[in-house]
């Protein structure tokens, strides 16, 4: 199997690169995230998933680890093959996937071309533990006990992720936002002091 491509971009289409190792050209099928970042006559160092069917032998290519780990992890899921899962990867970058998962948000997740809002619901279902692995938790729900520090941090954080949206904010922004300012101020961080963390998070 194709692990790996190292060599020169022999040319770039809308949803392919030809990649010349030595003399011989391997197609590879790409997002347009990558395919942005290639030049026609420079060097390339591609991450490849090959993938065997019957009637072909197809290669994927990404300049990202984390892309070919989302691409391998969104073709777990029922419905998404290479193709659909490329569209996401186009859509969204590997942690706008990770947030939107932990967040929940099917409206983002339904963006890319292919995923309608029942892919896009099963996505966030099934992949909502794989958010964790990119270090993106998700929103913790209120406990039964109010009092303990990790009730009021969920809390916390679930209002000010509200606090955001009804300023305008998309959710998985919102959401993305919130868990840097927490990760920045701390656990015991106060409401107040979030929100301001998270609306500085968003003017960068």
């Amino acid at each position: 199997m194709i692990a790996k491509l190292k060599g020169l971009v022999d040319s770039v289409d809308t949803d392919s690169a030809v990649i010349d190792v030595g003399g011989v050209g391997y197609l590879v099928s790409a997002s347009a995230r990558t395919l942005r970042d290639l030049a026609v006559g420079g060097p390339a160092t591609m991450l490849v998933e090959t993938i065997v069917r019957e009637d072909a032998i197809a290669l994927y290519g990404f300049l990202e680890t984390a892309e070919r780990d989302w691409f391998r992890i969104l073709t777990t899921v029922q419905g998404v093959g290479a193709r659909v899962a490329l569209s996401i990867l186009s859509t969204l970058a590997p942690a706008e996937i990770a947030r939107a998962i932990a967040a929940q948000d099917r409206a983002t997740l339904s963006r890319p071309a292919g995923v309608g809002p029942k892919l896009a619901a099963r996505l966030a279902t099934e992949l909502k533990d794989k958010a964790a692995a990119f270090g993106v938790a998700p929103a913790a729900a209120m406990p039964a006990n109010a009092n303990s520090p990790a009730a009021t941090g969920g809390s916390i954080n679930e209002d000010a992720v509200s606090a955001l949206v009804n300023l305008g904010y998309k959710r998985v922004e919102a959401f993305g936002a919130v868990a840097r300012a927490t990760q920045r101020l701390g656990a015991e961080a106060q409401l107040d002091a979030v929100i301001r963390a998270g609306l500085q998070e968003l003017a960068r």
